[in-house]
């Protein structure tokens, strides 16, 4: 059974409170129950304050189409699983300071504006993973950009309000950094098209926790060598070019770049591996 942190407690203490209060509330005033939902607006962003560390400033944008992914996956190399389950087109391209020249791939993000600096907005977070680099204009001029999705970006909207809050150019919001909770999705092992015996290339998918990965490091089976380490190629992509034949099946040792949490997934990729493939663990950091 989980067990509830005391914010989370808190909160849920207080929201049904305030729920009662407003229903009992709107019988009486109307005013009075556009109070309670002020506080219960407050407590919601404590909330995710409490999950988060803090909620930051800066800048978002849209691209791609008003309800789409934004592009085939960009460069962190998710391909078209950024419309599909888990992320569900809410996914970001990210200016340098977050994106990390690549590492930042697969970090999880609350993300909101405010109601008072534009109508359209609803003031409620949504959560999107780095899946994409956004290059220039003011990805590169402000300290922290978002390139959001067209669907991301209409999430942080009134419902109804959607198209109207795209219209806005570039928006001021905050944001604040999350855990990625997948729903116990085990991780992935994409081995690229290049690969072959004595080079391997492989995209590492749905990591859980932190979500971003400052080391990986491969064990042949059969083999003295021990932990290979890894080389980051791009994005999701990290490399083994080992000069000797390479014999499966891989275990892969991952550890996370923000907390140095390290995880092992064995014999993950079996001995009759194929470029293209892609291979599912049993486990994940959560």
């Amino acid at each position: 059974m989980a067990t509830m942190t005391k914010p989370d407690l808190r909160y849920s203490i207080l929201s049904s409170h305030l729920l009662l209060s407003c229903t009992l509330a709107v019988l009486f005033s109307p005013q009075l129950c556009r109070c309670f939902q002020v506080e219960f607006d407050y407590f919601n962003e404590s909330a995710a304050v409490a999950t988060g560390g803090g909620w930051l400033p800066a800048k978002a944008t849209w691209y791609g189409s008003p309800n789409g992914a934004g592009s085939d996956g960009g460069a962190c190399g998710y391909g078209n699983l950024v419309s599909q389950s888990p992320f569900s087109s809410f996914i970001t391209g990210m200016g340098p300071s977050l994106y990390k020249s690549g590492q930042g791939c697969g970090a999880c993000y609350l993300v909101k504006c405010s109601k008072y600096q534009n109508r359209a907005c609803s003031g409620i977070p949504v959560r999107v993973v780095i899946t994409d680099f956004c290059p220039g204009g003011p990805c590169l001029t402000d300290s922290t950009h978002f390139d959001l999705s067209g669907t991301a970006f209409g999430g942080m909207a009134v419902r109804g309000q959607e198209a109207r809050l795209r219209n806005a150019g570039v928006l001021s919001i905050t944001y604040s950094r999350v855990q990625c909770n997948y729903g116990r999705t085990p991780i992935a092992f994409r081995v690229d098209q290049g690969s072959n015996p004595f080079y391997l290339a492989v995209s590492i998918q749905f990591q859980e926790g932190d979500g971003d990965l400052g080391g990986v490091a491969l064990m042949q089976s059969y083999s003295r060598l021990g932990w290979q380490p890894m080389r980051h190629s791009w994005g999701t992509v990290w490399v083994l070019n080992s000069g000797p034949r390479l014999r499966g099946p891989f275990s892969i040792r991952l550890t996370s770049l923000s907390t140095r949490q390290v995880l092992v997934a064995r014999n993950v990729i079996p001995a009759a591996w194929r470029p293209g493939a892609t291979y599912r663990s049993s486990v994940n950091f959560l």
